[in-house]
C-alpha cells in the first residue's frame, strides 16, 4: 500500500503589512505599475517619487566616488608607483566565483594601464583561505614586488607581517569583516573600514576591486561590469543602492557577449546570453566558477576571464563544464550516502546531523551539509574522515534556530582547527572525537531548545487568487529585478479548492507538478523535492494554500506563466496512510492522540503508550478530536463505529491511519452453501464432538477454513441447529427452519468484511476520497 506523506507547510509563513494608501495610488500610477507592486516598493521602503525612480531606473552616475573609501588614494599612488617602476604586481585573489572575478578585474585594469603583473588564485586544500606566508613568500622569491588582494586581506596578519619583513608592501582590498586587529598592510581598501562614511557599506570583493580599477584607471569601466555582476550575484550581497547600479548595468554588459570565456561559459551551461539574469548567474555561471575552487585549482577560471583568444576561451569553458559535472556528481554520490546516514534510527532520534565517510571529497561537503539541512530540517556537519591522519575535515551548515559556531566553540578543544559563525562552520577533528562531537551537538540542541523553536520564517508578499497570477504581473514585477538579498523576488500566497493534473518529475520522481485551478484559468505549480506529496494530492478534494514566486515558462515560442514553489499546505483534514499489520515501537514515537476500539489491545500496547494520551472508541468526548492529530490504530468493527467518533467528537486536523487488524476475516472470506450444507450434514451424523480437542482433526476432515468453521459453529448456534455444553457439540435433532444471513453473527462477519475492504484492503487514494465523502455526507 502507498503511503502518503503529511503534507504540512515547511515554515512559519509571515504575511507582509499592506499599505492601501493615496501614496499607493499615486505611485502606481505614475509609474504605471499594478497596484500590488506598488505596494511592494513602499513596503520595502521606496515611498515617495525620487527615491521609486532611482530603484525602478538604477543609473551609473549614481554611483559613489570610488576616492571616498579608505585608503583609495595611498592603494592607487602606491600601485602607479610599481606601474611606472615597471615592479611586477601580484594580484592575489581567492577561489570562489566573487574572488575570481575581483582577480580577473584588478587584472585587466592593472595590464590596462601597462603594469607588469601576474595573478595568483591560492588553493584551498594547500594554501587555504586568504593571505598564507608560504605562498606570500613563494610569490616574492618569484619576483613579486607589490601585492594586491583582492576579496581577503584583512585577516592576514601573519603573511602581512611577513612579506613587510622582506621589503614587499601589501595594499589589501577586501569586503569582509574586520578583525579587532588589523593587518600592517600598505594600504587597506574596504567599504565598512572604522571611521570613514562611505556610503554604501555591502559591496562584495568584486565591487571593491572594481573600485579600484576606476580610481587607477580615472574613468568608469565598463567593459568590467560583466564580472562585477557575476562577482556579486555570486557572493549574495545586498541588491541595493550601489550594488543594484552595479549589477544592472552589469548584466547588460553581460548580455553583449563581448567577454569571449563568459560566452562560452554561457554557451556551455545552456543559457541564451541575450537575456541573462540573476537567477542565470546565481544557478548557471557563479557555481561553475565556483566549481574549480572545490575540486582544486581556480587559476584557470581567471584565465577564461580575461583571455582574448577565441579558442582558448572554448577550451578553457569546457575545462571548467567538466569540472562543474565533476563536482555535481560528487555531490549527488556523497548527499546520496550521507543521506543513507541520516536515515538510520540513531539519526533519526537525534535533533542534529553528523555524517561522515571515507573519499569524501572536502571541497563539497559544504554543499552536502546544505542538501542534508534542506532535506532533513536539521544542523548539519559533513566529515571526510582520512585514515592515514586519523583526522576528519568538513564543514558545517544550520538553520536560523540553532547556533552552530557557539555549539562547537563550547568544546572547542574537541577539535583540531575550527573557524565560521552562526549559520556555516569548518573544522577538522580526530577521528576518535567524532562521537563525542555529535553529544555535544545534541547538548548544544538541548540547551538552545531546539524543538521548541517555531518554524523558520518565510515572508509573503501578498495574497492574490489564481487569475491574477499571469505574465501581465510577472512581467511587472521583473521591473524590481535584479533581485537578491534585501530585494527579494515576491513571494505570492495562492489558493485553490481544486488540484488538477498532479505529476511527479526528475529521474527518481522526487519533484512535483501540478495545476492549481482558478476562475477560468488554471495555474501550473514546480516544487522541487516534493514529489512524495504527488499520492494524497492526487486524492482529489483537496484544498491547497500554495506559496511561491512568479515565473515565464517558455516552451517551443510559447510563453506561460508558472508558479515556482516554496512552500504549501492542505486546508482541512489531512489523512496518512500508516496501515500496517505490524505493530512496532516506533509507530508510537509522536506527540498524537492514540485512539483504540479494541480494549484489550489497548491494555497490550501499554509499553508503547504509557506516556500518550490513549482514546477508547466507546468512550469519547464530544469535541475530543477537534483539531487534534489522531492515530487510528485498530480496524473498527464497522463502518458505522468509524465514522460515528467523529460525528461524536468532531473532524480531527490529521488523521493517521494504522488499522492494524490481527486476524483478517475478508481475506478469510465467508463460507458458501456448500460448506455450510457439510457442516449440517455432518452435525447431524455424528455425536459428542468435543470441539476444544478435536478442533483440529475437525477442521482436516471436514475441509473448511479454521476461521470460517469457527464461524459457521456460531451461525448454527445461533439459529438452534446446534448445541454446545462444555465444549461438546451436537446437532439439534429436527431443528427449527432458519435464514442464516438474518443472524446476527452473520451480519457483523459480513460488516467486518466490508469494513475491511473499505479500510484495510483498498488503495490509498480509494480508502481517502471514502472517507472525506463520508464525512461530507453528514
Amino acid at each position: 500500500m502507498v503511503e502518503f506523506v503529511l503534507i504540512q507547510s515547511h515554515y512559519q509563513w509571515q504575511l507582509a503589512d499592506t499599505d492601501d494608501s493615496k501614496l499607493a495610488t499615486q505611485l502606481a500610477q505614475e509609474f504605471d505599475l499594478a497596484p500590488v507592486v506598488a505596494q511592494i516598493l513602499i513596503s520595502r521602503g521606496y515611498d515617495s517619487s525620487e527615491q521609486v525612480d532611482r530603484f525602478l531606473h538604477p543609473k551609473l552616475e549614481d554611483a559613489n566616488d570610488p576616492f571616498l573609501l579608505h585608503d583609495m588614494k595611498k592603494a592607487v599612488e602606491r600601485i602607479q608607483t610599481a606601474v611606472e617602476s615597471g615592479d611586477l604586481i601580484t594580484v592575489y585573489g581567492d577561489y570562489d566565483a566573487d574572488g575570481i572575478t575581483s582577480t580577473a578585474v584588478m587584472y585587466e585594469a592593472l595590464l590596462t594601464v601597462g603594469a607588469n603583473a601576474n595573478y595568483y588564485v591560492p588553493n584551498r586544500f594547500s594554501d587555504g583561505y586568504g593571505p598564507n606566508t608560504d605562498a606570500f613568500n613563494r610569490l616574492i622569491d618569484a619576483g613579486t614586488q607589490l601585492i594586491v588582494t583582492v576579496d581577503n586581506g584583512v585577516s592576514g596578519n601573519t603573511a602581512i607581517a611577513a612579506a613587510n619583513e622582506r621589503n614587499i608592501d601589501v595594499v589589501v582590498t577586501d569586503h569582509h569583516e574586520l578583525p579587532q586587529e588589523l593587518p600592517a598592510a600598505y594600504a587597506i581598501v574596504h567599504p565598512r573600514y572604522p571611521g570613514t562614511d562611505y556610503p554604501f557599506g555591502d559591496l562584495s570583493g568584486v565591487g571593491v576591486a572594481f573600485k579600484v580599477a576606476w580610481a587607477l584607471l580615472d574613468e568608469l569601466p565598463v567593459e568590467l561590469l560583466d564580472l562585477v555582476a557575476i562577482g556579486e550575484v555570486a557572493d549574495l550581497v545586498s541588491v541595493t543602492g550601489e550594488n543594484r547600479i552595479l549589477i544592472s548595468a552589469g548584466l547588460q554588459q553581460l548580455r553583449t557577449g563581448s567577454r569571449a570565456g563568459l560566452h562560452e561559459l554561457t554557451k556551455a551551461a545552456g543559457l541564451n546570453e541575450t537575456e541573462l539574469n540573476e537567477t542565470n548567474i546565481g544557478f548557471g555561471i557563479a557555481p561553475r566558477l565556483n566549481a574549480l575552487g572545490r575540486m582544486g585549482d581556480a587559476n584557470p577560471g581567471v584565465e577564461l576571464l580575461t583571455t582574448l583568444d577565441d579558442e582558448v576561451a572554448i577550451d578553457l569553458a569546457k575545462q571548467v563544464e567538466q569540472k562543474n559535472n565533476d563536482r555535481q556528481k560528487l555531490v549527488a554520490d556523497i548527499t546520496q550516502e550521507a543521506l543513507e546516514q541520516a536515515a538510520d534510527e540513531d539519526n533519526l532520534n537525534r535533533q542534529t546531523l553528523v555524517v561522515a565517510g571515507q573519499n569524501w571529497h572536502e571541497g563539497v561537503l559544504g554543499i552536502v551539509a546544505s542538501r542534508l539541512v534542506e532535506q532533513t530540517g536539521k544542523p548539519t556537519l559533513a566529515l571526510n574522515i582520512n585514515a592515514e591522519s586519523g583526522l576528519a575535515k568538513g564543514s558545517g551548515r544550520s538553520i536560523e534556530a540553532f547556533d552552530l559556531f557557539t555549539a562547537i566553540d563550547q568544546k572547542r578543544a574537541l577539535t583540531a582547527a575550527f573557524g565560521g559563525h552562526k549559520m556555516a562552520v569548518g573544522l577538522t577533528v580526530p577521528v576518535d572525537n567524532i562521537e563525542a562531537l555529535k553529544d555535544q551537538l545534541e547538548t548544544a540542541a538541548k540547551q538552545q531548545q531546539l524543538s521548541t523553536h517555531d518554524k523558520q520564517v518565510l515572508q509573503i508578499t501578498a495574497q492574490i487568487p489564481v487569475e491574477e497570477a499571469n505574465l501581465e504581473l510577472f512581467h511587472q514585477i521583473e521591473q524590481l529585478a535584479p533581485f537578491g538579498a534585501n530585494n527579494l523576488r515576491p513571494t505570492f500566497e495562492i489558493k485553490s479548492d481544486q488540484i488538477q493534473n498532479v505529476k511527479t518529475m526528475g529521474k527518481t520522481n522526487a519533484h512535483l507538478k501540478f495545476q492549481l485551478a482558478g476562475q477560468g484559468q488554471a495555474l501550473t505549480a514546480i516544487a522541487f523535492n516534493q514529489g512524495g506529496a504527488a499520492e494524497q494530492l492526487n486524492a482529489g478534494d483537496t484544498s491547497l494554500a500554495v506559496v511561491g514566486t512568479l515565473d515565464e515558462n517558455e516552451w517551443r515560442g510559447n510563453h506561460s506563466i508558472q508558479l515556482m514553489v516554496k512552500d504549501f499546505k492542505m486546508a482541512g483534514m489531512q489523512i496518512v496512510d500508516c496501515r500496517t499489520n505490524n505493530l512496532a515501537g516506533h509507530l508510537f514515537e509522536a506527540d498524537d492522540l492514540y485512539l483504540f476500539f479494541d480494549h484489550q489491545l489497548a491494555k497490550k500496547l501499554g509499553k508503547y503508550t504509557a506516556t500518550k494520551r490513549i482514546l477508547l472508541a466507546d468512550e469519547l468526548q464530544a469535541n475530543e478530536l477537534v483539531d487534534q492529530t489522531v492515530t487510528i490504530v485498530d480496524c473498527p468493527p464497522t463502518l458505522d463505529d468509524f465514522l460515528n467518533i467523529f460525528k461524536m467528537s468532531g473532524q480531527p486536523s490529521v488523521i493517521k491511519m494504522l488499522l492494524y487488524q490481527a486476524h483478517s476475516t475478508y481475506l478469510s472470506g465467508m463460507p458458501g452453501r456448500k460448506d455450510f450444507a457439510t457442516l449440517y450434514k455432518f452435525t447431524q451424523t455424528h455425536q459428542n464432538i468435543n470441539v476444544h480437542d478435536q478442533f483440529d482433526l475437525l477442521v482436516k476432515y471436514l475441509k473448511i477454513d479454521r476461521d470460517q468453521l469457527i464461524f459457521m459453529i456460531q451461525v448454527f448456534s445461533e439459529v438452534g441447529f446446534v448445541k454446545i455444553d462444555h465444549g461438546i457439540l451436537n446437532g439439534v435433532v429436527n431443528p427449527p427452519a432458519a435464514d442464516l444471513e438474518t443472524t446476527k453473527i452473520y451480519q457483523q462477519r459480513q460488516q467486518m468484511m466490508t469494513t475491511e475492504k473499505t479500510l484495510i484492503y483498498s488503495d490509498s487514494t480509494t480508502m481517502r476520497s471514502w472517507l472525506i465523502d463520508s464525512l461530507s455526507a453528514d
